[in-house]
């Protein structure tokens, strides 16, 4: 999923930032890991529908 901001001058949806569904990235479960450079951290979606990230 990709957010679209419009541009003023050309008139046309220019990309924003990606964006990714919680679920699609916890396989519809309610944890995946994330690996940024040699680090590994935990994306898990609480029971209150919130997300909390943690090395």
């Amino acid at each position: 999923m990709t957010f679209y901001s419009p541009d003023t001058q050309t008139d046309q949806a220019q990309p924003v930032l990606p964006a990714h569904r919680a679920e699609d990235l916890t396989s519809g479960g309610r944890l995946a890991h994330i690996a940024l450079g040699d680090q590994v951290y935990t994306l898990r979606i609480t029971r209150a529908g919130k997300l909390i990230l943690t090395k």
